[in-house]
């Protein structure tokens, strides 16, 4: 949903619930566990290291669960303390080129591995009615013990859902680039701060 102005508080809650018990708008749910895109989707991934050890990961973990990778000035997630549930459903408010928009998406999967060599912990979550786009997006963290390393990844696959979309391809395109370096450098300042 495209608007002029920015939705208010109550407005934007009516826009989630109304979408509680959409479909997903694609097929292909949970295909973001992989890293390759399905047929007549394009590929979005970025990863970065976030530092090293048990307490980095923790603090990692933490980030993800209050939806951290959306702390950007022209992103808002509706809302932080949505629980990282499958079947929870939230939205995405965005401002861009002078107008407002709102994206709905369901949390699909959750990814919680806990005992290993290697821990991750993360979800994917996909579009449902009135998003611009039809896909999939999935944000990892990850602690390989072999090397100490905890990194952050995000992947995700889409193709346009609406005319505006179609139209506006280049410039879609270009955000969803921008969010996904933006999202590395939310995450790594999330990890690093006192807050994680």
């Amino acid at each position: 949903m495209f608007l002029l102005r920015r939705p208010s508080e109550d407005q934007m809650r009516r826009y989630v619930a109304e979408r509680e018990d959409a479909p997903l708008t694609y097929p292909e749910a949970g295909a973001s566990l992989g890293t390759a895109a399905p047929p007549g989707y394009l590929r979005n991934f970025a990863i970065t290291r976030l530092g090293t050890g048990m307490e980095t990961y923790r603090r990692a973990v933490a980030a993800v669960r209050r939806w951290a990778m959306y702390d950007m000035e022209w992103t808002r997630i509706l809302w932080p303390d949505t629980p990282i549930e499958p079947g929870r459903t939230s939205g995405l408010l965005v401002r861009h080129l002078g107008f407002w928009s709102l994206h709905p998406c369901r949390i699909v999967y959750v990814i919680d591995e806990a005992e290993g060599p290697t821990r991750r912990f993360g979800f994917g979550y996909g579009t449902v009615a009135d998003h611009a786009e039809r896909g999939e997006e999935r944000f990892t963290v990850e602690w390989r013990m072999k090397d100490d390393v905890v990194s952050y990844e995000l992947f995700s696959f889409s193709r346009p859902a609406v005319p505006l979309s179609v139209l506006g391809f280049p410039v879609s395109r270009a955000l969803q680039k921008r969010f996904a370096r933006e999202s590395l450098r939310a995450m790594r300042a999330a990890v690093s701060s006192e807050k994680a």
